[in-house]
């Protein structure tokens, strides 16, 4: 039996809050100068601000075997990428990697943004360890998968977001890694083209040998890739399961939530911070909850730090298998609004909910245009009940079912 091509044991990674990257040798003599003095409390305080992102997390992979990583947000999984791709070192523990690692982490991850698509390639190519004929031979399926020739001699800089992840993965799936690590980073992309890239693992996995390891909040896509799956609750490993063990494990972490939710502390999605404008919190306005085919309405409360022209607001509803079935942004209808520093409520309704009864994911979001300065994904269970005049729930209609205007005539 060969032995695993990744083998994590007893890993650990632990953060300063309030310190961003490390610390100075001023910061370091001060604290020893507080323990020489005989006042070791404050460095007991100190060390009450650490946050353990990561806690004792063992796991191997054996050679092209697809795992899935899932767990909620802020329960690690990033942190645990950026250790195995080495971009971050480990507070403890060992990792043993038996082959090259391609990394898709972030947008533009291994970019350098004055260099044009063409010399990113070589260039990611020989932080590969690959030879120019060897990134030479795969430069034209590259170019062609990722689907951007006409700006192949384009600094990558002028690149949409879009384009940057299709050039990102491309480089990544074809330059041959023995492992490749993959974030959510693709629900950048299109539809057409996530379905590219999951066959395109699929490809390298099962017809190359390849190991794959894949972190998605979209359990329908888990299950479609994935054979087994490493849980990560609150930076521990709660178990490595089978795919259908492992969902039934991740869904049991959402329980269904309260009504008025606070969500000012909750972690950020899509490289959000809130610091423009931070969602506060969300609320249902029928304090009975969500029913098929009644008026709907929730109210968003939202702080907002600098003037904004055209700020707009988004509610969405997402499956439990992270498929989306309803989406409520205030543009939509042109509806933005020009608002100064404040705190502001947010009504958004439906004369109708067309949702059908189940369990549903919230996600919310507030930005202007194509930039968002706060979303939080998939982060509260909702349920919507049957309406009172609902008879046909049971017949399995899907996500959404809407009224239409209908007639009928001879033929």
């Amino acid at each position: 039996m060969s032995a695993p091509i990744i083998e994590v044991s007893g890993i650990s990674k632990r953060y300063r809050l309030g310190q961003i990257g490390m610390t100075s040798l001023r910061d370091d003599l001060q604290r020893l100068g507080r323990w020489l003095g005989g006042r070791p409390p404050a460095a007991v305080a100190e060390a009450s601000r650490d946050f353990w992102a990561l806690r004792d997390v063992s796991f191997s992979v054996a050679p092209g075997e697809v795992l899935g990583i899932i767990g909620r947000n802020g329960a690690g999984k990033s942190t645990l990428l950026k250790i195995l791709s080495r971009i971050t070192e480990p507070t403890a523990g060992e990792i043993k990697l038996r082959g090259r690692v391609g990394s898709l982490l972030e947008v533009g991850t291994g970019f350098h943004p004055e260099l044009s698509g063409r010399d990113n390639i070589f260039l990611n190519g020989s932080i590969l360890g690959m030879r120019k004929r060897e990134i030479a031979a795969k430069f034209d399926e590259i170019v062609a998968f990722a689907e951007v020739g006409e700006f192949i001699d384009t600094p990558v800089k002028r690149y949409s977001s879009g384009m940057y992840v299709r050039l990102a993965f491309a480089i990544a799936a074809h330059l041959e890694p023995e492992i490749l690590i993959v974030d959510e980073v693709l629900a950048v992309g299109d539809a057409q083209f996530q379905r590219k890239c999951i066959g395109r693992m699929q490809e390298i996995s099962h017809g190359h040998g390849r190991t794959v390891l894949f972190v998605s909040h979209s359990m329908a896509t888990i299950r479609r890739l994935c054979q087994r799956c490493v849980v990560l609750e609150n930076g521990r490993l709660k178990g490595v399961y089978p795919v259908e063990e492992a969902i039934d494990q991740y869904n049991r972490h959402f329980g269904p939530a309260g009504l008025d939710l606070e969500v000012s502390t909750r972690p950020r999605d899509w490289g959000t911070t809130g610091e423009d404008a931070r969602l506060l919190r969300v609320r249902c306005v029928n304090e009975r909850g969500l029913f098929f085919g009644e008026p709907f309405a929730v109210e968003l409360t939202l702080q907002v730090n600098k003037p904004f022209d055209a700020l707009m607001t988004g509610f969405c509803l997402n499956t439990i298998e992270g498929q989306r079935v309803m989406t409520i942004d205030s543009d939509a209808d042109r509806q933005t609004w020009q608002l100064q520093p404040g705190r502001y409520v947010v009504r958004i309704g439906l004369p109708r909910l067309p949702v059908s009864p189940g369990r549903y994911h919230l996600s919310i979001s507030i930005g202007q245009g194509r930039h968002f300065a706060d979303i939080i994904d998939g982060f509260a269970l909702w349920e919507v009940q049957p309406g009172q005049n609902d008879f046909e729930s049971d017949r399995g209609f899907g996500g959404c079912r809407l009224t239409s205007e209908t007639s009928i005539r001879p033929a």
